[in-house]
């Protein structure tokens, strides 16, 4: 027998609208660190992380019967979770605020354990300094990297998700590697000085 977690979103959206409700939950396990990472990106902060998060599965199981399948479910979702954090910075006259107080609250990327202590060391400085180059950058542009590199989007999820055109999006993600570039080189010559 197939058990709900070897379905493909798909079937089980279907299946959800069919009446199995209590699979929704499924849909919650598969994507959630997703979505909570990308309330990280919007709010810097667990709390409001969580509460993004559920809001966005709430929305969506909400609009589950106007998925058309037209793109994967995760691009669907995504871009519910998108346009919440919009709406939500909005309403808060906050967009994209950069402090720098709950930036420690953010979830850590697991990287495999270095050989000695000098990697591990430089490992740590090149992470913060990324972190670091990464809230210089536009709204805009940070966003569509975020989502390239982070959530491995493509061009075209990521047009879809933000809403802004595919030949923007190409732009957006190349410009903002250029200004991460700049904004490492910078950070490494001013700790030479």
């Amino acid at each position: 027998m197939i058990t709900g977690k070897e379905l493909v979103d798909e079937v089980l959206i279907n299946r959800i609208i069919a009446g199995e409700r209590d699979l929704y939950r499924i849909l919650i396990e598969r994507h959630q660190e997703n979505v909570f990472s990308l309330g990280l990106s919007f709010f810097k902060n667990r709390d409001d992380a969580a509460d993004f998060t559920q809001e966005v599965f709430l929305k969506a199981y909400k609009g589950l019967s106007g998925f058309q399948g037209r793109s994967r479910f995760s691009t669907w979702l995504y871009r519910i979770a998108y346009n919440t954090g919009i709406n939500s910075l909005n309403r808060r006259e906050e967009f994209f605020s950069l402090t720098s107080e709950t930036d420690n609250d953010a979830e850590e990327i697991e990287l495999p354990a270095p050989d000695n202590v000098e990697a591990e060391l430089l490992r740590k400085f090149a992470m913060a300094a990324v972190r670091e180059a990464m809230k210089t950058l536009p709204d805009r542009f940070r966003i569509c990297l975020e989502l390239y590199f982070f959530y491995d989007r493509s061009y075209d999820e990521i047009a879809i998700i933000t809403g802004f055109p595919l030949n923007t999006v190409k732009s957006h993600i190349f410009r903002a590697k250029q200004l991460l570039r700049e904004g490492l080189a910078d950070m490494i010559e001013g700790g030479l000085e």
